[in-house]
């Protein structure tokens, strides 16, 4: 064993290729995969998250950190959606203008 190296794994389920972190730069973060040759965060040590800082990864629930909700996230963010206050689950509200009425439409993810 080589002393100060941490060991993980490749974060991609088909691959699992075991990888070494020197642990002396905190500054690399995107990183790829000398086995399957896939993006994944060194910090986080899952999938690439692009578009996305890794504390804001942290923050997310489980069930919020596939690419499709982190997509879905970013345009929320761009369209200015607000998430349901009412909803357990990931939910988006906005108002449409439709020829004068205001019309409530909840995108569900």
């Amino acid at each position: 064993m080589i002393l100060g190296l941490q060991k993980f794994y490749c974060p991609f389920k088909d691959c699992s290729a075991l990888l070494l972190d020197d642990g002396v730069s905190d500054v690399v973060k995107k990183s790829e995969c000398p086995n399957c040759y896939r993006l994944f965060c060194a910090q986080c040590k899952v999938p690439w998250h692009a578009g996305i800082s890794c504390d804001e990864f942290r923050k997310l629930g489980k069930d919020e950190r596939s690419m499709e909700d982190i997509m879905v996230m970013d345009l929320a963010k761009k369209k200015k959606w607000r998430r349901c206050p009412n909803c357990a689950d990931f939910s988006f509200a906005t108002v449409v203008d439709c020829n004068g009425i205001n019309l409530i439409v909840a995108v569900k993810t």
